[in-house]
């Protein structure tokens, strides 16, 4: 059974068939988040604080960290986003003990990342294309950390997902030479907007099926990308979700401070039997009471931590260092 081992320095994370759904908390990045970006460039941190711990607090077990700020000083990424993304991992590991994503184009903040993160993180990400494949691969070899590998090439994202998952089987094939083993792949096959592309879903759960019968992968994507462009976009994401669940998918990268999307991973663990004696399922809803009393989705779940998190087992088997 494919498990894909994540490491902070006190938790272990396992992405796998039989583990519940892996949140990859998506929001300590400054793509599209202005104020965030201004933040970042001015050196503030008070943002990175408050989505660090209010995602863990929501369910995420995993956090995607990415300092991609274009500097008005200095608009060289490849100057600037190193020394970013050190200070960050060093700032959201002290605060919090879930295990990290390092999310760059930049090789070079890849490898700031890495030498800074503890444990194991997921590196994000590697695709097909040739430049990347040489520049990725022998980091994910180095630190030995398991890699997101997305599905377009030098030829772009195809509408078509025979093309996507022959660009999957490449980068699976081209990181054996590397000696890095297929469990140590998670593919995000690319999700269309449903929005743009009637078949989007239907494609992605035939991608996700594929991917795991026969490539052996743990899968992953941008949630959000289902809803884009539409009305009431957490609807869509939460019904989305748990498709993608039933279809085989691991894990997302995702909004974990949105409830109807946390409620309905939930439920899908439950129904899927990733939540024994559905102890997750039954604390979630205590979260869900105290929001209905009137408290935030983040402050409830923040309040019901001490019964286990808010979100559940998570995948998540705790482990001291040492």
């Amino acid at each position: 059974m494919t498990r894909t081992v994540l490491e902070s320095k006190s938790k272990t994370v396992v992405i796998g068939f039989d583990e519940p759904f892996c949140v990859i908390g998506e929001r300590i990045n400054p793509t599209g988040r202005k104020k965030l970006a201004a933040e970042l460039e001015a050196g503030e941190f008070g943002t990175v604080e408050k989505d660090a711990l209010e995602q863990v607090a929501c369910g995420a077990m995993v956090l995607d960290i990415n300092a991609g700020v274009v500097y008005n000083s200095n608009p060289n990424p490849n100057e600037t986003e190193p020394p970013l993304m050190t200070r960050m991992v060093e700032l959201v590991q002290g605060l919090v003990d879930v295990p990290l994503c390092i999310d760059s184009s930049v090789p070079g903040a890849l490898k700031a990342g890495l030498e800074t993160a503890q444990g194991r993180p997921l590196l994000n990400s590697v695709t097909g294309e040739e430049e990347r494949l040489e520049l990725v691969l022998p980091l994910v070899k180095k630190y030995n950390v398991p890699v997101v590998a997305i599905s377009n090439d030098d030829t772009g994202i195809s509408e078509d997902p025979d093309v996507r998952f022959a660009v999957a089987k490449k980068i699976v094939e081209r990181a054996a030479d590397f000696g890095i083993p297929a469990h140590d792949i998670v593919v995000d096959p690319l999700v269309m907007p449903v929005g743009a592309m009637a078949t989007a879903g239907q494609q992605v759960f035939a991608l996700v099926r594929k991917l795991r019968e026969e490539l052996g992968v743990n899968t992953t994507c941008g949630a959000s990308n289902i809803s884009f462009g539409l009305p009431n976009r957490h609807g869509i994401n939460a019904a989305f979700l748990p498709m993608a669940i039933g279809a085989g998918m691991t894990s997302a990268i995702m909004n974990p401070v949105r409830k109807v999307e946390m409620e309905a991973i939930n439920a899908a663990n439950f129904l899927m039997n990733h939540d024994p004696n559905g102890g997750s399922w039954i604390r979630f809803a205590k979260v869900l009471e105290a929001v209905e009393g009137g408290q935030s989705f983040p402050e409830a779940a923040a309040a019901h931590a001490s019964s286990g998190r808010a979100g559940g087992r998570r995948g998540g088997r705790a482990r001291r260092a040492g």
